[in-house]
């Protein structure tokens, strides 16, 4: 049986590829003998991406770490200092971003103004050496 990531791929794919109901459930029926993706066991649901990717079917890698902000040019030094200690300590952005609102109230890092970030960088220095990162 497929997870629902599995699935959920085949079914950005035939989004993509602009299938209509009717041509995606004859290339399911034609491919791997089903009418539904449900059905799919992972040997067949492997044999559907296959075949969508010769289609012209082609999957957005996903970011690691998260979309990094675009800081004002007065910011951009604190930002990538907060960009390599989210990488040390191998964080997302969102968690840079959870910072920002427990700290200040403000949703975004790249909202917060340079004294801010500043006690943002402090935080992560202060974790890093309290996980014993840095010395």
């Amino acid at each position: 049986m497929l997870d629902r990531t599995q699935l959920a791929k085949i079914h950005v794919a035939k989004k993509q590829l602009a299938m209509d109901d009717d041509t995606y459930r004859l290339m399911l029926q034609n491919v791997a003998g089903v009418s539904s993706a449900k059905d799919l066991t992972v040997p067949l649901a492997m044999k559907v991406m296959a075949h969508l990717k010769k289609c012209g079917f082609k999957p957005k890698a996903t970011a690691k770490h998260g979309k990094r902000p675009q800081p004002t040019q007065d910011k951009t030094a604190l930002i990538g200092k907060i960009e390599a200690q989210l990488t040390e300590a191998q964080r997302h952005w969102n968690y840079a971003h959870a910072m920002a609102k427990r700290m200040f109230k403000v949703d975004r890092v790249d909202w917060c103004d340079a004294e801010q970030l500043q006690k943002i960088v402090a935080a992560l220095t202060y974790n890093a050496k309290r996980a014993g990162r840095t010395t």
